[in-house]
């Protein structure tokens, strides 16, 4: 347990049991499965309206309808600009104010190369599209909305080669857990750069990124050996249900503002690599993300 009561074994439901969200609204990605369904359950459960994304309109619906939430299911397939450009104005078109975003969904460890765009696929579907989603939908945060990256610890596979931005088509010396990792490192920095971001507009909103835990979830479906792998992990494994607590916590519990930019781990700030408070790193990335999507952009029309 930390100061604020909660730790390792903390459930979701657990760190918002006080925590009242009527009236509140929240996009959730990759609500189809893992800890993305948990939280949507969650949020729900107390009081929130869900916006569920997930590749297809139908899945989402179909989660909404297993979960028995009354939520608005939303198509964003992250590894597609189109799809997300699409979720984007669909979400606009509602004109409902969003609270926050949970970025959620994302893939792990693919055994070989493959890319979206011409760039490789972890990056594109973890970072790319998330970004794409995210400022696409700042004019429809509310004031002090937040917004919430899951990232991993696995962000430090990256610690030698970092980001790579010279490499963005994972071409070079492809590695399925160091191209995973960097995904992860640019989740933590994309949240520091919304951070200071949003602490120049005076509207309240924050931004921060975790590490969830190790779940046994559908994220683990490209690991080759997974259960011998997962068996190694047994005495660190969290349920789902664990999963999505550090990903609640940072999401509803108040008292937080001050550590906007921050990682968490197990419902506490925690330390990432030093890359991951690089400021000028986490400027270089947005920007270079912002090149890549209006390059694809431009391709696209």
């Amino acid at each position: 347990m930390n100061a604020s009561g909660f730790g390792f074994h903390s459930t979701a439901e657990e760190v918002t049991a006080t925590v009242d969200l009527r009236g509140k609204t929240w996009l959730v990605t990759g609500i189809n499965s893992g800890i993305g369904k948990e939280s949507a359950r969650v949020l729900a459960l107390r009081g929130a309206r869900v916006i569920g994304a997930a590749r297809t309109e139908a899945k989402a619906r179909e989660t909404f309808a297993q979960l028995g939430i009354d939520g608005i299911p939303l198509a964003c397939d992250l590894s597609e600009l189109a799809s997300v450009r699409a979720a984007v104005n669909t979400v606009h078109a509602t004109k409902i104010e969003l609270d926050g975003i949970l970025a959620n969904a994302g893939i792990m460890a693919l055994p070989e190369l493959h890319q979206a765009h011409g760039v490789e696929l972890q990056f594109f579907t973890n970072h790319v599209g998330h970004f794409v989603l995210t400022t696409g939908l700042i004019d429809r945060l509310a004031p002090n909305a937040r917004v919430v990256m899951v990232s991993s610890g696995a962000h430090r596979y990256a610690a030698q080669l970092g980001l790579e931005l010279e490499n963005l088509d994972g071409a070079n010396d492809y590695h399925p857990w160091r191209m995973y990792g960097r995904s992860k490192l640019a989740n933590i920095l994309f949240a520091q750069s919304l951070a200071a971001r949003f602490a120049t507009d005076g509207l309240g909103r924050t931004a921060y990124s975790l590490h969830p835990g190790v779940i046994r979830t559908n994220l683990t479906r490209h690991i080759d050996d997974a259960e011998t792998l997962l068996g190694s992990m047994a005495t660190s494994m969290k349920s789902i249900e664990q999963g999505a607590a550090t990903s609640l916590y940072v999401a509803t519990q108040p008292g937080l503002d001050a550590l906007s930019g921050s990682y968490f781990s197990d419902c506490a700030p925690a330390k990432t690599l030093p890359q991951g408070t690089d400021m000028a790193l986490a400027d270089e990335l947005w920007e270079a993300t912002v090149r890549l999507v209006a390059e694809r952009s431009g391709a696209e029309a």
